[in-house]
């Protein structure tokens, strides 16, 4: 069905005496390309300048980047965000815990 659509789209397009536009022309190209080429692109990188501004949501404190783990990791609460593309998942939900709880450390040496 979108073959078709894709299809009369271009044969209007071209049937016109005038070049179809720079958007048209990139909309026909994104149609016609195969959709696992669009999406075999290298994974984005995360910007450490970003840390300047990004803060924890739940302590509001400052965080740190481990490139190991591309992650954001709240040193005082003992969580860590996930970067997914180069884009840090900043919903508490999705953090992961750094440290065992102090008192169950405690617990484990006794």
């Amino acid at each position: 069905m979108l073959s078709g659509v894709c299809g009369r789209l271009a044969s209007a397009l071209w049937g016109t005496r005038t070049q179809p536009s720079a958007v048209a022309q990139r909309y026909l190209h994104m149609l016609s390309t195969d959709k696992s080429e669009r999406t075999r692109k290298p994974p984005r990188a995360f910007d450490p300048a970003l840390l300047e501004f990004l803060v924890c949501p739940l302590s509001k404190k400052l965080l740190r980047y481990e490139a190991s783990t591309n992650e954001l990791i709240n040193e005082e609460l003992g969580i860590a965000y996930p970067i997914i593309d180069g884009i840090p998942n900043m919903i508490p939900q999705a953090a992961r815990m750094t440290h065992q709880n102090k008192k169950q450390e405690e617990m484990e040496q006794h």
